[in-house]
Order: C-alpha cells, then structure tokens, then sequence
C-alpha cells in the first residue's frame, strides 16, 4: 500500500440495498482507489488525492441508514456524489426503497449529486427528483421505468446522462462509465484517462468531448442559492427574471446577485445559459429534431442569438456539434 499522506478530494457514497449488484459497489471502490495512486503518479506529487469511499445500508430496524464500511473512518462525513448501482433482480421484483429515497432527498437538499446505475434508476425515482427531468437505465427496463414513473423523461439510447444534479448510467456494467466520469470530474481528464488504460476499459464517449463540460457547483453551503439551482435544471425552458429567483427565495435582487455569483461563479444569466446548452448537447446528440425546434426547447425564441450562444460556449456551431456526437 503506498504510504503517501492522504487528501481528501472527494467523498463517494455507495447505497448497498436488498439485491443490488455488489460487484458494482466493490468494482467502483477499486476504481476510486486505482485513480486515486494514478493521479499521484501523473501529478508526481508527494501526497495521495484520495478519493474518500463510504458503503451506506438501511439498519436492521429498517428506519434509517447508516455507514457499514469506510475508506477514511476517522474523518467525518462529507459526501460529494451518492451512488446507487443495479440491481440483480428485474424492477418488478425490486422492494419499496423510502426510507434510502428520504435519505437521498436530504442530501441532494444539501448539495450531494445523486447518480444511479441501471436499475438503481427505480431507486432515485422515488425520490421524485428526476421528475421533468431526462434520465437513463438499461434498454430492457426504460418502457417499464416510464410506465411507473411518467414524470420522468426517460433517454434509453445514452449510455451516461450527466444532468449536473443529477447523473444517471444505463447499462448494467455502466457503472464503468459512471465511475470514469466522476473521476474525470474530480481529477481531471488525465487521471481518468490513465485509469481507464490501466483497467483496459473504453473511456466514456460522452466525456471525450473535446469541448468543455459544465460542473456545477452545489456543494457550497448556500441552500438559498442551491434551492434556485435546482429550479433552473428542471425548468430551464422557462423565462428567469432576476427577480423572480431572488424572490423565490426572499432575498433582494442585489442581494440574490451578489450570494449567486459568489456560490457558484456564475451569474445567474450566464448559469441559466451553461444549463440550457447542456440540454441542447444532449438533445443534438439524441435526436433529429431540427436546430430551431431544439433552441425553442431548451427556452431561446430566437434560433439565432441561440446559434451564437451555442458557438460561444462549446466553440462549434451546433450543426457540427451534432455531425460529430450525433448517435442518430
């Protein structure tokens, strides 16, 4: 074991619940690990940029859940990403998940991106925070996850969908894919790289953009400023006044402005346009629908202003953003 002293960059939560895949929650802890000792390795650094793994489980009294194995026991709880991966058995045969999806929605409420593997898409739907929201799961299970949740938008064909807040992978080995794309989150594109090669695993296509990738940031401690974060991923389309998001959470426009920016290095124009090119991406990618028709969508009315703010911020047009990630 190398004896390097350790810091934390991160904290990866894993919900082991009745008949998920265990192999995935082992697989995804080695992952971490192996990343962590490359990024030391590519930074030539004389410290580990550990990434933290904790295994959470509901008590045998079934009314809570608790840590049952951690990588860092002696440090407190930070939780970064929560993670819930497949299960072994078809949804059908899956258990009520509440008192985990109660658990999951207060920390998502306290700025925790919640990401779930093939069928641990059930589990995170009953949350009911993917609700309007585009969302991912095994090919086999997609009609059956949008016949119980019909809220949901439900994108069969993505492998990984990474909605900021929310991320979600297909396939019941994607949690490969989900773990190389936290890891190029957290320790940037090399490490991630390095890691995929020393595992002899594909690279998830969706990260090798050469464009850069919007990371919101939610753990800031803000939850006036998180609270108006969330509504603009899940109402994008819709027209955002500074005003209006100020008094959605009962702060002065000045006021408002100066806590957003602080929060998250953005103003809040500039954030609402990140979020709605990142559903534009997706959109290019996934369908055929034409590029005016996206743009209304996403909530620009005119097709050109949304052509210029797409070339600005990706660096392309979205014709050839489309010609070369489209899966159509």
């Amino acid at each position: 074991m190398n004896s390097a002293k350790s810091t934390i960059v991160a904290e990866i939560g894993l919900l082991i619940y009745r008949d998920c895949q265990l192999a995935a929650v082992y697989g995804l802890t080695d992952m971490f690990r192996i990343a962590a000792d490359w990024a030391m390795s590519i930074s030539g650094e004389d410290r580990k940029l550990a990434i933290r793994v904790s295994h959470w489980q509901v008590n045998e009294e079934g009314d809570t859940v608790e840590c049952v194995w951690d990588s860092h026991p002696d440090e407190s709880h930070r939780i970064s990403y929560l993670i819930v991966p497949p299960s072994l058995v078809m949804p059908a045969l899956m258990t009520s998940m509440k008192v985990p999806a109660d658990w999951m929605s207060t920390l998502y409420n306290q700025g925790v991106t919640l990401c779930s593997v093939c069928a641990g898409a059930f589990v995170l739907a009953e949350t009911g925070l993917i609700n309007r929201r585009r969302a991912t799961t095994h090919w086999a299970f997609a009609q059956t996850l949008a016949d119980r949740f019909p809220e949901i938008d439900v994108v069969a064909e993505k492998m990984v969908i990474d909605d900021g807040d929310i991320i979600t992978a297909g396939g019941i080995l994607a949690w490969i894919d989900l773990g190389l794309t936290l890891i190029e989150k957290i320790s940037g594109t090399s490490t991630m790289l390095a890691t995929a090669r020393f595992l002899l695993v594909d690279p998830p296509r969706r990260e090798q953009s050469p464009y850069a990738v919007f990371i919101p940031n939610f753990e800031h401690g803000d939850s006036k400023i998180l609270l108006v974060q969330h509504h603009l991923h899940a109402c994008y389309s819709e027209q955002h006044s500074i005003e209006t998001m100020a008094e959605r959470v009962s702060l002065s426009p000045r006021t408002f402005l100066r806590h957003f920016q602080k929060a998250t290095g953005l103003r809040p124009t500039d954030y609402l346009q990140q979020v709605r090119i990142m559903k534009a991406r997706d959109a290019l990618e996934l369908t055929a629908r034409p590029v005016d028709v996206i743009a209304w969508e996403v909530g620009y009315t005119d097709a050109s202003a949304f052509r210029k703010i797409f070339r600005k911020i990706v660096g392309v047009t979205p014709g050839q953003h489309r010609q070369r990630f489209s899966t159509e």
